[in-house]
């Protein structure tokens, strides 16, 4: 059996050649972005190489498989002695550290992360003019298709990854920006083009919502540090009113320092207290103050999942407790001299009756409590939770007590999960989202036109009906012929003939069958395209990503469009009669 050959020089040379590339890659795409095209609608080319990614990333669990599976392995003949599969496993550990080295110190590379990473926003900033019915679009239509706002960091960053030509650039841009992140975060600066204090918009896609949680996480670290402060400048004060003069029954202490009087006379510093509700202490009669508490977990869609499965299965209900005792300890620390139905009435108002008793006079002792009102019944059962619960707390204001979220924990566990994400599911992630930028833009720029904004809102509504469900990549190829169609409506608007857009109208019989016509030709070529894909993977060339399957749409067979594209420049070898023609401009192998 022949044993492996390996060429030092060759593999020298291969990644002379991969670096060059990428370097192309970027002035290619930053020629593009900086031209007049920006103002027009996204290419499909952009989308296609997206949808290649989605459809070659499947087969691998992590960005770091991915990486690690592409390129050729080093001749070190010294590890002869190693198995083949563990001299691979050293020489790509050594090449993905060259190679990732050689695209962190490239100029373009930098100069293009930080356009993306710029506080201003001004990078890929697109005029969007829109009618009512766009800017409905514009606030909805990303929601519908799960992916991320038109103007968001995510969106510019899947244009920027999908313009790269090959799927390993993708990968190291990728884990370029996910270094960035985790500078951002330690400098405490915010990500551009995502909200600072929100919670997380459980309608957008996952990677969206990741990048909400870093920045409300950053906004509540800094709310942490004011909250600090501000709590030891009133301890502070607070012992200085001590030192100066003794507090009488009378004393009114300084407007920032604030006190509650106990049953027995006695004043008592009110810690972390915001302001003053509608309430007085039902023994004291002092005002009640609404508690500075802690903010409870910021959850993702997949957090929330997680949760709800722990709580059916195991029937915790831990956090839950957690954040009651917080929420007592923050209430007793900012009213002195509160009880358990002073709480509930705050936190709780529908388990607190009333009473309708007009002459408390009546009353004295325990009953005095009665004449003002009751707890619900729940809340008097024995074994209450919340009477459990408030026997144990301590005044201790939130700044004080252990946290119930820890953002720095957090934030560490996203930016880990975002290294180690599947490829297919953070491609999936870039491509709906783009496509939704996509589709605002057409519907913008269309609504003029009757005729062609309404096939536009066609094309639409099949691409948000085929978006829904786990497994909506399955029509991944469909949804780009869909928009290569919108693309093309847009740039030759006079090749649409006007009874065709009047005959892709839906009728009521036919509720899914919107694009009937147009369909027929994507079954035609699916085939095709799938052939088209695996020869991709197994060529030599370098051809680009789904050109000629793509290209069969306007070759004829539609009657949508009669021109057809411009043929490629670069000739192409004859291919081999059992393969489709092999297209050209890009290489899409994993090298």
């Amino acid at each position: 059996m022949a044993a492996p050959f390996y060429d030092e020089n060759l593999y020298i040379l291969n990644m002379k050649n991969d670096v060059e590339a990428k370097g192309s890659d970027v002035n290619s795409l930053l020629e593009r972005l900086n031209s007049t095209e920006l103002n027009s609608i996204l290419p499909a080319s952009v989308l296609k190489q997206l949808a290649v990614a989605v459809e070659s990333g499947k087969k691998f669990r992590s960005i770091k498989d991915f990486l690690a599976s592409s390129g050729s392995s080093s001749p070190i003949l010294e590890r002869a002695g190693l198995s083949l599969s563990a001299v691979k496993s050293l020489v790509l550990r050594d090449k993905d550290d060259k190679l990732a080295s050689d695209f962190g110190k490239d100029e373009k590379v930098m100069s293009l992360i930080q356009s993306l990473f710029d506080a201003e926003g001004n990078f890929l900033r697109r005029k969007i003019c829109s009618d009512s019915e766009a800017s409905i679009t514009l606030a909805t239509l990303h929601r519908d298709i799960h992916g991320a706002p038109p103007e968001s960091f995510v969106v510019k960053l899947s244009e920027v990854i999908g313009s790269l030509k090959t799927l390993r650039r993708m990968a190291f841009f990728w884990c370029k920006v996910v270094s960035e992140l985790r500078r951002l975060w330690s400098e405490e600066q915010y990500i551009p083009g995502v909200p600072v204090d929100e919670i997380p918009d459980l309608d957008s896609c996952l990677l969206y919502q990741q990048l909400q949680v870093i920045n409300c996480c950053l906004s509540r670290k800094r709310r942490h540090i004011i909250a600090t402060e501000s709590l030891d400048s009133v301890m502070r004060q607070s012992s200085s009113n001590v030192e100066g003069s003794s507090l009488s029954m009378g004393t009114s202490p300084a407007s920032s320092v604030l006190y509650a009087r106990i049953s027995n006379g006695e004043l008592v510093l009110r810690l972390g207290a915001d302001r003053p509700t509608d309430l007085t202490m039902l023994e004291t009669g002092e005002p009640v103050y609404f508690p500075i508490t802690q903010e409870g977990p910021l959850l993702t869609e997949d957090l929330i999942k997680e949760t709800e499965e722990l709580v059916l299965r195991t029937g915790s209900v831990g956090a839950g407790c957690s954040q009651l005792l917080s929420d007592m300890q923050a209430f007793k620390a900012a009213n002195p001299g509160c009880i358990l139905e002073d709480f509930v009435r705050w936190h709780s108002p529908p388990d607190w009756t009333a009473s309708e008793q007009s002459n408390e006079d009546d009353f004295d002792g325990s009953d005095f409590l009665s004449a003002k009102g009751q707890l619900s019944r729940r809340m008097k059962k024995e074994g209450n939770l919340w009477i459990e619960l408030w026997e144990t707390a301590k005044p201790v204001p939130a700044v004080k007590q252990v946290p119930l979220f820890d953002e720095d924990l957090a934030v560490e566990g996203i930016l880990n999960g975002l290294e180690d994400i599947p490829p297919a599911e953070l491609f999936e992630q870039f491509f709906v989202s783009l496509l939704g930028l996509g589709f605002v833009i057409a519907e913008a720029r269309l609504s003029t036109d009757d005729n062609l904004s309404k096939l536009v809102h066609e094309c639409k509504d099949y691409v948000v009906a085929s978006c829904q469900g786990s497994s909506w990549s399955e029509k991944i190829d469909d949804i780009c012929q869909v928009y290569e169609t919108v693309e093309t409506m847009l740039t030759h608007p006079e090749e649409v003939p006007m009874n065709q857009a009047e005959a892709t109208t839906p009728n009521a019989d036919e509720p899914k069958s919107r694009f009937k016509r147009l369909t027929l030709n994507f079954v035609k070529d699916r085939q095709q395209r799938k052939l088209a894909i695996k020869d991709l993977k197994n060529s030599d060339e370098s051809p680009a990503p789904l050109r000629q399957p793509f290209a069969n749409f306007f070759d004829g067979k539609s009657s949508l469009f009669s021109k057809k594209p411009p043929k490629p420049d670069c000739p192409c070898p004859s291919p081999a009669p059992e393969k489709p023609p092999c297209p050209v401009e890009t290489d899409w192998t994993i090298v």
